[in-house]
């Protein structure tokens, strides 16, 4: 079986990023789901989000699993066979989710915090170019 890494190292350098990112914030808000909430309803609570954190946090859940498992997907795929579908939508995925946390950042006018999610959307973009 040949792996396809020296063919598309950059793309899979990116693809374990991403699952490394997502997979572990998202697993990170199971984990401690009253946490998370606890902070977030705080974080929020002078923002038009006040009464729906519980909800957008069981979203961003889902999003950042969906992102890291795609993006996991979609590394062992181009590895072994050298196609990009899984690793295309799981950049996506990851993109617009990166997008919505980007958004409640701004929203709850932590802009330092929405700074930091500018430094994973760029090479989320980067990989995204890459692979269409």
């Amino acid at each position: 079986m040949h792996l396809h890494f020296e063919d598309n190292y950059v793309q899979l350098i990116l693809l374990l990023f991403l699952v490394i990112v997502f997979l572990q914030s998202g697993v990170d808000k199971l984990k401690d789901w009253k946490g998370n909430l606890s902070w977030l309803t705080e974080h929020f609570s002078k923002s038009p989000f006040k009464n729906s954190v519980p909800a957008l946090l069981g979203v961003i859940t889902l999003m950042e699993l969906a992102a890291g498992l795609l993006s996991l997907a979609g590394f062992v795929h181009l590895l072994l066979h050298d196609n990009t579908v899984f690793a295309f939508y799981g950049t996506l995925i990851s993109a617009i989710t990166l997008l919505m946390l980007l958004l409640g950042q701004r929203v709850a006018k932590d802009y330092e915090g929405a700074k930091t999610i500018v430094i994973y959307l760029i090479p989320t973009a980067f990989l995204l170019m890459l692979l269409q």
